[in-house]
């Protein structure tokens, strides 16, 4: 007799090596992945920019962002100083923090992981001095 799980059961979800294979296509922008699962605390995506893509300046959500690079290259320009990302480079983007990405001519893949929250809108940030 099969026995019934009673918490939600761990699982694979994605081959992040087979979803960085297509890293600087230039048509490929935005999400190309989304964690599937409807109940659950955490959100996570993998992110496309296209080659010479950018994520213009903004300021962050009230939530904490972890940034794992998977694919191309690119840079994290913050208030003080860039970053620079490469695959395997692992960042933590304080919540509020203001940040700019740019894709190098490689293109740039990223996997993000953070507390669930409302929908993720991003927007001009506000002038220096606001």
């Amino acid at each position: 007799m099969a026995q019934h799980p009673t918490t939600s059961l761990p699982r694979v979800l994605v081959n992040t090596g087979d979803l960085s294979a297509g890293v600087g296509e230039p048509a490929v922008a935005g999400a190309v992945w989304k964690l599937p699962v409807s109940e659950h605390d955490l959100d996570s995506n993998i992110i496309a920019l296209p080659p010479g893509g950018t994520i213009e300046e903004h300021v962050g959500p009230d939530v904490d962002v972890l940034v794992h690079v998977l694919a191309g290259s690119g840079t994290l320009f913050t208030e003080r100083d860039s970053l620079d990302l490469v695959p395997g480079a692992l960042l933590w983007l304080p919540r509020r923090s203001r940040r700019r990405l740019a894709a190098s001519h490689e293109g740039l893949r990223y996997l993000t992981v953070h507390r669930r929250r409302q929908a993720l809108v991003v927007g001009s940030a506000p002038p220096p001095g606001a």
